[in-house]
């Protein structure tokens, strides 16, 4: 097998590396940078824009300028995250909890220094776990039903405590909470029937997740600086915003464990089809913090919170092409978007495909490799230009975040409803954050409620009405339990720093 794979591998390598293929590589991570980092022009949306581009191409070449667009999407929606506190895709959402705060002190460049250097490890050790481990890693996901799903989104759900300060952890489940009743407007997937449209036709579908995230920290980031422009919100202008932008070798080895526990977390949620780079970024966020010595430092901007969720959100790229190329189920909504490319190709995704077209396959999956080292230098580049946005005066940065977040919640679904929904959360994330509401919790709620309510239906359906189902099947037990644990362990550190400060 050991031979099979370098000999695969070799193949790859030949088949790929030509100058028109890296061009058109570099092209597409240049794209894909520039995609994310405007708001509301998610990953899905800049491959799909790209596909047809595709067509007069050799499949090789096709692939690898999607999958450069696919890495240079996701983390340049850590630009923008940084920089303006505007998650430039939901991926990036974690990002800015540290991010920003390190921008606010003045170390916007190191922020973004930290945010490559972990995108390129994450990066990198997905397209290596996808190019050693695919089908045995494809396996162990389809084991993966209702149930499990359902007990992965409770364990998503206890990261609430963790993303709460311990002062306001009332605050935060009742953020949480919230963020939960606004995954429930729309049809109920099951019997059909509308909650909370109020006779609206354009809430049928729900509220969408970009349009949410634009209005809660974009639109929302406008108002503050319009109703407070000399406020400790708007964006400072230091001039050490350029300076010792990568992170020194004792930083880095600082953060060694928290970028290979993200990279790893990051690729097995790519994995799992149905979630992705926003989970992934969560989950490590939290666990970065719940590992953290000090977990009360992180969101008042620390290197360790951005480099947690930019190498998972990264790796992410890599673990969901792991059931595509295996199996020909997509991870995430980007991969279901690649999965039209190999299809228009001739491609069928699938065990036959590693066997049948070896040449395309560990082709693809090197130009990943190849994507990254390419993001790589050109974020490098624009280490030094990046931050120039902060030198703008904020009476003309104000109106363009106005324009982007517009134009962002419009593009998704070429809806007004959209843009609607996104300065209603804008003027809810001012008014929430005025009274000390955390908004990260909200965005969870979001994003996993649907998930839980169709896993719980679907195991209640297969099951006849029993809860013992979520019992009986080992994997889902061993969910519960680490929900449990998870939720007790983050409850006894919030006591014993509690405890800390009353000593103090």
């Amino acid at each position: 097998m050991g031979i099979n794979l370098l000999q695969n591998i070799a193949l790859g390598v030949v088949s790929f590396f030509s100058l028109t293929n890296l061009l058109l590589i570099g092209i597409g991570t240049f794209c894909g940078i520039i995609i994310g980092a405007m708001p509301g022009l998610s990953t899905t949306m800049g491959i799909a824009l790209f596909v047809p581009f595709t067509f007069s191409l050799s499949p090789i070449a096709g692939l690898a300028m999607l999958g450069g667009l696919y890495n240079g999407s996701v983390y340049g929606g850590s630009i923008s995250a940084i920089l303006l506190r505007t998650p430039g895709t939901a991926a990036s959402c974690a990002t800015v909890f540290d991010g920003y705060p390190m921008t606010q002190k003045g170390q916007g460049a190191k922020a973004l220094g930290i945010a490559l250097v972990s995108s390129f490890i994450g990066g990198i050790l997905g397209a290596v776990i996808l190019l050693s481990l695919a089908p045995p890693l494809a396996s162990f996901a389809l084991s993966f039903g209702p149930p499990e799903y359902f007990m992965v989104a409770v364990l998503g759900l206890t990261i609430i405590i963790s993303l709460s300060d311990d002062k306001s952890l009332i605050k935060g489940f009742l953020a949480g909470a919230f963020g939960l009743l606004i995954a429930t407007v729309g049809f109920d997937t099951i019997e059909g029937f509308p909650r909370f449209t109020f006779g609206n036709v354009g809430l049928y579908d729900g509220v969408s997740l970009v349009p949410a995230l634009i209005g809660l920290f974009s639109f929302s980031q406008a108002l503050r600086l319009c109703l407070k422009p000399d406020s400790k919100n708007a964006v400072p202008a230091k001039s050490n915003l350029i300076g010792n932008a990568l992170p020194s070798w004792t930083e880095l080895h600082s953060i060694r464990k928290t970028l290979l526990r993200s990279s790893i977390i990051g690729t097995i949620v790519g994995i799992l089809p149905g979630a992705g780079a926003d989970i992934a970024s969560f989950v490590s966020y939290s666990e970065a913090k719940r590992k953290s010595d000090r977990p009360e430092t992180f969101g008042t901007g620390i290197i360790e919170g951005v480099a947690a969720s930019e190498a998972s959100n990264n790796a992410v790229v890599g673990g969901s092409l792991v059931p595509l190329l295996t199996l020909g189920i997509p991870g995430n909504s980007a991969s279901a978007v690649l999965l039209g490319g190999l299809l228009i190709h001739g491609l069928n995704p699938g065990p036959m495909l590693f066997t049948g077209r070896p040449d395309v396959v560990y082709g693809f999956i090197m130009s990943l490799l190849v994507a990254n080292v390419i993001m790589f230098v050109m974020g490098l580049a624009g280490l030094k230009i990046f931050p120039q946005v902060l030198r703008v005066p904020n009476k003309i940065l104000v109106p363009l975040i106005i324009v982007f977040s517009v134009a962002g919640s419009y593009a998704i679904q070429n809806s007004f409803m959209d843009v609607s929904l996104m300065l209603v959360f804008g003027v809810i994330g001012v008014v929430l954050e005025h009274f000390n509401f955390p908004l990260a919790p909200i965005v969870l709620g979001i994003i996993l409620g649907p998930i839980a309510e169709d896993a719980l239906w679907q195991s209640l359906i297969i099951s006849n009405g029993s809860y013992a189902i979520f019992f009986t099947r080992p994997i889902s037990l061993v969910l519960f339990v680490l929900s449990v644990a998870s939720i007790l362990y983050a409850l006894f550190n919030k006591y014993k720093q509690q405890l800390l400060r009353r000593n103090a």
